[in-house]
C-alpha cells in the first residue's frame, strides 16, 4: 500500500484546500452553487417576510414597525443579497466576470448599505425619532426602497449576458 506522506500523487484531506474539501469525501468544489444560492435566497426571503409582515406568521404584536422588525427584514435582505450573488456568480462558471458584473456586485453592496442606514436611521441617531422609541417612517421607507432598487440594478448587471449571446443557436435547437 502506498504511503501518502511519501507519494506526492496521493491526495488526502490535508492536501485539499479547505474551500474545495467536501465532507462526503468526493473532494472538489460543491456541485450545485446555483441551487445553494437559490436556497439561501429563499431562506433570506422568509426572514425578510418575518420582519416586514410578521402577521403572516402570527407574530404581530405591535401596530408600528419597531427595532426588531426592522432588524429582521434588513438581515433577511442581506441574506437575499448573498444568495443572489452566489446564484448569479455561479452562472459565470470558470469564466472571468466582466467589469459590468464587478460594478453590479458593488451596486448590490451599496444598495444594501443604503437600506441598512436608511432603515436604522433612528437607531444610529440621525433619524427623526430618537431611541427608545424608533419608528419606521416615510423617509426611511423611501431610503430602503432606493437601496432595494440599487440592489436590483446590481443583480441585473451580474447576469452574464455575453455568455448567452455567444451561443444563440444552442438555445434554439432545444
Amino acid at each position: 500500500m502506498n504511503d501518502p506522506d511519501k507519494d506526492p500523487n496521493i491526495t488526502t484531506e490535508a492536501t485539499i484546500p479547505h474551500a474545495q474539501w467536501r465532507p462526503d469525501g468526493n473532494g472538489g468544489p460543491l456541485k450545485h452553487p446555483t441551487r445553494n444560492g437559490i436556497i439561501t435566497t429563499l431562506v433570506g426571503f422568509v426572514v425578510f417576510l418575518i420582519g416586514a409582515r410578521p402577521s403572516l406568521f402570527g407574530l404581530d404584536r405591535s401596530p408600528v414597525i419597531g427595532f426588531v422588525q426592522i432588524s429582521f427584514f434588513l438581515i433577511g435582505l442581506g441574506i437575499i443579497c448573498a444568495g443572489g450573488y452566489i446564484s448569479l456568480r455561479s452562472l459565470w462558471g470558470k469564466q472571468a466576470t466582466s467589469i459590468a458584473a464587478d460594478i453590479g456586485l458593488r451596486m448590490v453592496t451599496t444598495g444594501y448599505l443604503i437600506s441598512v442606514f436608511s432603515g436604522m436611521a433612528d437607531i444610529f441617531g440621525f433619524g427623526s425619532h430618537r431611541l427608545p422609541h424608533p419608528y419606521f417612517g416615510y423617509l426611511q421607507e423611501e431610503g430602503v426602497f432606493i437601496g432595494e432598487l440599487a440592489i436590483a440594478v446590481g443583480f441585473l448587471l451580474l447576469i452574464p449576458y455575453s455568455h448567452f449571446q455567444s451561443q444563440p443557436e444552442k438555445h434554439l435547437e432545444k
